[in-house]
């Protein structure tokens, strides 16, 4: 066997590949053979058919069925005999078989960058830090009180804080809109989930009464066509409910399981999990600043086969997130728009980071992924049982050693880049910055 390799792009080898005449031969042979002892025709006894009568009937589908075995296996061969890692299918292109001689097929493949890492040096970044105050933890517990709330009809006047359920529909000179509609939706009063003026609007009004109320549309209205536009809008509104947050007290504390009873120890719960939350979020942000920077640095180009890969993965966890746990809902209903960027940026950082492991040698540290573990475990009920499922699931503990050695070229990059530490409040520590991307989130669940 030949093998004659086209370097066509930096990413993309074209390889010629030549059989010779006797093994494709040999392997039609023994096909025919083969077929000769099962096939049945007429005049025949079984297992009696004379090689030439089957080659004749039918060598030219056996020497095809051979041909695609033959691409298959010299395929493998001319990829180990060139030393080409592939990074996708190939595309393969078999040239005219003429039914003899030597066959000769051609196949494209794309391959995985050669990427020359830059020096860490050149990255600048800044690393968050924060603390929980008194305050941080009386407003996570207002939170929780608020999410226990219990709705309450009245028979008065709509005031700030209450819940009105409404009928509603808005109109452009005259003409109803798209989207301008809807029937009994709840709005709590003082939320400001509505445009400007629409809740001053309804503030007052009580269960069964009708009003039209004017409001204009901010002038960055996501919707290009209302932007700026005053509108009316006919209100209805069904009931009109008060909240009632339940006490403090330890029927409440014992809705979320802590380990602690009383509010001192209830309190000392919710800090330890907003810690838990907060230095997580934090580790993400400087992960993500830090491949980000250091990513600037790097250029190389990224086969379309790596990214074709991601974005089904990126789909599948979108329609897992939020098609309410339809399992049916095909992926490809959502388009390749809207994550391309994102799965073209987490190909170039898996490969960096790849490129990173191999070059210093790096394996997951044993003992980083029992701390791992155990840190993810904190926030589950029976930590020893997650522990244990982790630790005893294959599948899983890759994933932790995934995230370790991940975790182990941050701290390479970190020590050679230059670091300037910034201090922030909790609320700025823990609001989302976009997706991670790597895409490797540990995630714990929090009992309080």
């Amino acid at each position: 066997m030949q093998v004659l390799v086209e370097a066509t792009t930096s990413i993309e080898r074209r390889l010629t590949v030549t059989v010779p005449a006797e093994q494709i031969d040999g392997a039609v042979d023994k096909k025919v053979n083969e077929t000769a002892k099962t096939i049945r025709i007429d005049g025949f006894r079984p297992g009696k058919v004379p090689t030439k009568v089957v080659k004749k009937r039918y060598g030219a589908s056996i020497r095809q069925d051979v041909l695609g075995d033959v691409i298959q296996s010299t395929y493998f061969e001319a990829l180990q005999q060139e030393s080409i890692k592939p990074a996708g299918m190939p595309n393969i292109e078999p040239k005219q078989d003429t039914g003899a001689g030597e066959f000769i097929y051609t196949a494209v493949v794309e391959v995985y960058p050669e990427i020359v890492l830059a020096d860490a040096s050149g990255v600048s970044i800044e690393r968050m830090g924060s603390s929980i105050e008194d305050a941080d933890i009386d407003t996570m517990i207002d939170m929780l009180l608020s999410q226990q709330t219990q709705w309450t009809e009245v028979l008065r006047a709509a005031a700030d804080t209450d819940q009105i359920n409404i009928d509603f529909e808005g109109y452009l000179d005259g003409e109803a809109f798209d989207g301008g509609a809807a029937q009994g939706h709840d709005l709590v009063l003082g939320s400001n989930s509505m445009i400007p003026g629409f809740e001053d609007g309804v503030l007052g009004m009580e269960a069964g009464q009708d009003k039209d109320i004017t409001v204009t549309f901010p002038d960055d209205y996501n919707a290009a066509e209302l932007a700026g536009k005053e509108a009316v809008f006919t209100i209805k509104v069904n009931t009109v409910s008060e909240a009632t947050k339940p006490e403090l007290n330890d029927e409440f504390f014992a809705r979320f399981n802590p380990k602690e009873k009383g509010e001192a120890g209830f309190r000392a719960e919710i800090s330890s999990n907003m810690s838990r939350e907060m230095n997580q979020a934090l580790k993400s942000k400087l992960k993500n600043s830090l491949l980000n920077a250091y990513l600037e640095l790097n250029v190389f180009e990224v086969p379309k086969a790596l990214v074709t890969e991601e974005l089904g993965r990126l789909k599948q966890q979108a329609l897992q997130q939020f098609g309410g746990g339809n399992e049916n809902l095909d992926p490809s209903i959502l388009p390749d728009e809207m994550f391309q960027d994102q799965a073209v940026k987490r190909v170039q950082i898996g490969l960096l980071a790849a490129e990173i492991i191999q070059q210093h040698e790096f394996k997951a540290d044993e003992e980083k992924v029992k701390v791992l573990v155990g840190e993810m475990a904190q926030g589950y009920q029976d930590p020893q049982e997650f522990i244990d499922y982790y630790m005893n699931n294959e599948e899983q503990r890759k994933q932790l050693e995934g995230v370790v050695l991940e975790d182990q070229v941050v701290e390479h990059l970190l020590a050679a880049a230059n670091i300037t530490e910034v201090v922030v409040d909790y609320k700025t520590a823990v609001e989302p910055e976009g997706k991670d991307v790597t895409g490797d989130d540990e995630e714990a669940s929090e009992e309080v």
